[in-house]
């Protein structure tokens, strides 16, 4: 099968966690995978990004695939049902507003810089690391802490599902391509 130079994005998706644990500004090019998904489905009513360009998903596949670090079963029924696929959805934008939130509060004055990423949601890990103060406000340092967050956990979930079921499991339930899936249902008339 021909190579095409997007067949390699799985590359921006490992540099990008890379840079963000070096230097946590770099996670605000987390957006353009938060972006170019919906452009291309609000633009061409189709799910390209998530079929083609998601450096992630590719990941996914070659760690899962090539490297056989997935056990290749079926994902269950309840994970591709619509309840749980909008429910995951509105959890994780529930976490992005929140975190959006917190980003307010520190351009607002109202809380300090939060040098900690926090994994699953829950756990947060010190990365005090990756900051050292810029000509930016703390407000921008907080969103890449945030985003950079939202960013692990996704991956940390898309690899636990990739090693329990088939490598691109993650797909199946990703807010993006739930999201994309939506527009591209009304974009093309069908609910």
């Amino acid at each position: 099968m021909r190579k095409h130079w997007y067949d390699n994005l799985w590359i921006v998706s490992l540099l990008y966690l890379l840079l963000g644990f070096f230097n946590i500004l770099f996670a605000w090019l987390g957006l353009l995978c938060f972006f170019i998904p919906l452009f291309i489905a609000v633009a061409g009513g189709t799910k390209g990004y998530c079929n083609r360009y998601c450096g992630r998903g590719q990941l996914f596949s070659l760690l899962g695939g090539r490297f056989g670090l997935s056990r290749r079963r079926d994902i269950p029924g309840w994970m591709k049902s619509k309840a749980f696929r909008y429910g995951f959805l509105v959890f994780f934008f529930a976490m992005f507003f929140l975190m959006l939130w917190n980003t307010y509060l520190v351009f607002a004055g109202a809380q300090d810089l939060g040098q900690a990423v926090t994994l699953l949601w829950t756990f947060r890990l010190p990365w005090n690391w990756a900051y050292h103060g810029t000509l930016f406000h703390p407000g921008v340092a907080q969103f890449a802490f945030g985003f950079y967050s939202v960013m692990l956990t996704s991956t940390v979930l898309g690899l636990i599902t990739m090693v329990l079921f088939k490598p691109r499991s993650w797909c199946v339930y990703c807010p993006m391509g739930t999201m994309t899936q939506l527009i591209c249902r009304a974009k093309n008339g069908r609910a």
